[in-house]
């Protein structure tokens, strides 16, 4: 049977195989010709003593113990060309891997998406950044792939129970990225590899019988008798199908408000709001690993931060160590902060966003929308940064010791913000609940992490798409929403996942549901 040992050694030795095969012997009393295989299955840093270490949970096979395939292969996916059809709304995450479920059940996905594809997104992402001209339908948010694609391709998750972890990282595996994400303890394939996973997947939907629709925006879902029938596009082209699954992110306002213009039942729902914060990386480094230069071996270092603040949560989110910031705006008059990192995580800043947790009693002033009342506060902020910034894609900044000191920046040092900062001070952007409590969580972090507060420490405003600020109810054991039969509300912007790996496990868990459902139909 397979032995599995914990190796606590430098970072040097970690990256060295033969070292690595030398020290397991060591600590089994055992010679290498007795060993038949061996594989690294988990990998994380322990910055924890002044002395940096890796921990390496190692698998041990003996001579004549049967040795598994470790690197994931793609399923054997059946032809759907003329199977039932499922419509997926949103090609992120949650829709992607939606579709490759249910090819993978025998049905057949009509999958559609507003935005263009991985390709075509570039043009339009160039356009934000240089031109300030913000397509409503392509951007860092809308287009192949969702938000993840050109922001980062974060895989971490704590959302171990809603899903098959593993199957979703195998999957990725299979489709092109590094198998380094299944050893990882905090995995992350990087901006500039996934697009090729994207088109990948893409094009394996196509193979089997699937249908992929780009530039295709849903503006009413077709109901008859209380049953989610189809969708009518933008064209005026009506879609039929058993069953609609609705995975359009977080983002996707347009869709909140005509769910709601159509009587679907939604809710407001709490989320956070705060600043991306960056670092110097070498600052972050010197913090955490406690030196003054990073070796060669070890990664750039993240941080992770939470603090109580007014009795609301203060913490850190998506924290992109070696990377940069991009401006993630959906509509021409607003800004809106999110952070990347390319897959070396190699660029000279860190960027964090620090951001506060909201109720549903501080969207009160916009309580005459309803459900919608969180989604018009958010909007309110990112408009108030779009004026203060001087009507443009350039975000509102400052440097951390001036914001805890409410003084405006005489100057801002040049950011990995591409369209460029203004000096702003953030209090004339934030409400003031939020200002307070950053500026106490900040002071507080500083405690952890001596040097954290920083004058090199840049703010940007908002970090205000955190999560959906709508939830989409739906039944628990079937999935459905609790009053439209055939509609799966899915993903991050229903309300239902918080990144890549939960919004995949979500697609594949409302494709079994409809799988189910449509082999318990055709028995009756």
């Amino acid at each position: 049977m397979p032995q599995e040992l914990v190796l606590r050694v430098l970072p040097e030795e970690a990256h060295d195989e033969a070292t690595v095969l030398r020290l397991l012997c060591h600590k089994m009393g055992r010679s290498p010709r007795s060993i038949a295989a061996w594989h690294i299955r988990k990998r994380s840093v322990d910055a924890r003593q002044r002395q940096v270490l890796m921990n390496l949970s190692v698998v041990i096979y003996d001579q004549g113990e049967e040795i598994p395939r470790i690197e994931p292969i793609l399923p054997d996916y059946p032809d759907v060309h003329d199977a039932p059809r499922v419509i997926v709304v949103g090609a992120g995450p949650a829709g992607l891997f939606a579709a490759l479920e249910l090819i993978a059940l025998g049905i057949k996905p009509i999958l559609v998406e507003r935005g263009k594809d991985v390709q075509g997104r570039r043009r339009d992402l160039k356009a934000i950044t240089i031109h300030h001209q913000v397509d409503p339908d392509s951007n860092y948010c809308f287009g192949e792939g969702g938000a993840g694609t050109y922001s980062d391709g974060k895989l971490y998750t704590r959302s171990k129970k809603r899903g098959d972890v593993q199957r979703v990282m195998d999957l990725l595996v299979a489709f092109g990225a590094s198998p380094d994400i299944l050893v990882d303890a905090h995995p992350h394939i990087g901006t500039n590899k996934l697009p090729k996973i994207i088109e990948a997947m893409r094009e394996t939907i196509r193979q089997h019988g699937g249908e992929v629709r780009f530039a295709t925006r849903m503006t009413e879902l077709l109901l008859e008798s209380g049953r989610a029938t189809g969708i009518r596009c933008q064209s005026g082209e009506d879609l039929y199908a058993e069953a609609v699954i609705l995975a359009t992110g977080h983002s996707a306002r347009d869709v909140f408000r005509l769910l709601h213009k159509q009587g679907i039942l939604i809710e407001a729902k709490p989320f956070a709001l705060g600043v991306r914060a960056e670092h110097p990386q070498s600052t972050i480094d010197r913090i955490q690993y406690r030196c003054e230069t990073r070796g060669e071996f070890l990664p750039p270092a993240p941080y992770s931060l939470v603090k109580q603040v007014e009795g609301r949560g203060v913490y850190s989110f998506c924290m992109c160590p070696g990377g940069v910031i991009a401006p993630c705006a959906t509509a021409q008059e607003e800004v809106v902060t999110n952070g990347w990192s390319p897959s070396k995580r190699d660029q000279t800043t860190a960027n964090s966003g620090i951001v506060v947790e909201l109720r549903l009693e501080d969207f009160v002033e916009f309580a005459e929308h309803g459900p919608l009342a969180g989604m018009e506060f958010q909007a309110a902020i990112e408009r108030k940064a779009w004026e203060a910034a001087g009507r443009s894609q350039r975000v509102p900044t400052q440097r951390m010791t001036d914001f805890i000191q409410g003084q405006t920046s005489s100057d801002i040092p040049k950011t990995s913000y591409v369209p460029g900062g203004t000096s702003v001070d953030l209090a004339e952007v934030l409400p003031d609940f939020i200002v307070r409590c950053l500026r106490e969580g900040l002071q507080a972090f500083n405690q952890s992490m001596p040097g954290y507060m920083s004058s090199d420490a840049i703010l940007h405003a908002p970090e205000s798409r955190t999560s959906s600020p709508v939830r989409i109810p739906r039944d628990t054991e079937s999935l459905e929403h609790l009053e439209i039969q055939g509609l799966y509300p899915c993903g991050e912007g229903a309300g239902y996942a918080g990144g890549i790996v939960s919004a995949a496990m979500d697609g594949q868990k409302c494709a079994q549901k409809i799988a189910q459902k449509m082999g318990e139909s055709q028995k009756i």
